[in-house]
């Protein structure tokens, strides 16, 4: 199915393009990963090495549940990761699931094995290194240009689709 991609320079509009997303009948096709910026300051000397979901789910931790909780509204496959050299993040909906098993290739290798180019996962993982949110919609073709354009509207920028 194919896959619509765009990051957002600020969580407010990556916030307002999953409403939007929501309210035209895309729910659990909607993935979203950001930085953990509450948790920046609370770093253990395991979070630059290790990689893996957080054991709770995102309404039971105050952090997870505060930022994915606010960003998205979206509870299915969310969690933290902690993914070496780019620390905590929040990951929800499909995405989730596919990153906390790429342990070795972080999240441009987990983007590869999704179906996105290696070099564009790169630039991806860049840009939530830098504090952008990503926002990815499974669509079918049909609904593939409605994401698109929704994802637009909510100033996504870098808006591909694979």
């Amino acid at each position: 199915m194919p896959k619509v991609l765009a990051v957002f320079k600020d969580q407010g509009s990556a916030n307002e393009a999953v409403k939007a997303l929501r309210n035209a009948g895309f729910d659990r096709e909607i993935s979203v990963l950001s930085k953990d910026e509450n948790q920046q300051g609370n770093k253990n000397e395991n979070n630059d090495t290790a990689m893996g979901m957080d054991s709770g789910a995102v309404g039971d931790g105050v952090t997870t549940g505060g930022v994915l909780g606010g960003l998205t509204g979206l509870a299915v496959g969310a969690g933290a990761l902690v993914i070496p050299g780019l620390g905590p993040l929040i990951a929800a909906g499909p995405i989730a699931g596919l990153l906390s098993g790429a342990a070795t290739g972080g999240v441009a290798g987990g983007l590869v094995d999704w179906g996105i180019p290696e070099e564009e996962g790169q630039q991806l993982e860049e840009d939530v290194r830098q504090g952008k949110t990503l926002v990815a919609v499974e669509a079918n073709d049909r609904k593939k240009d409605e994401a698109v354009n929704l994802l637009r509207q909510f100033k996504g920028e870098n808006i591909k689709v694979h």
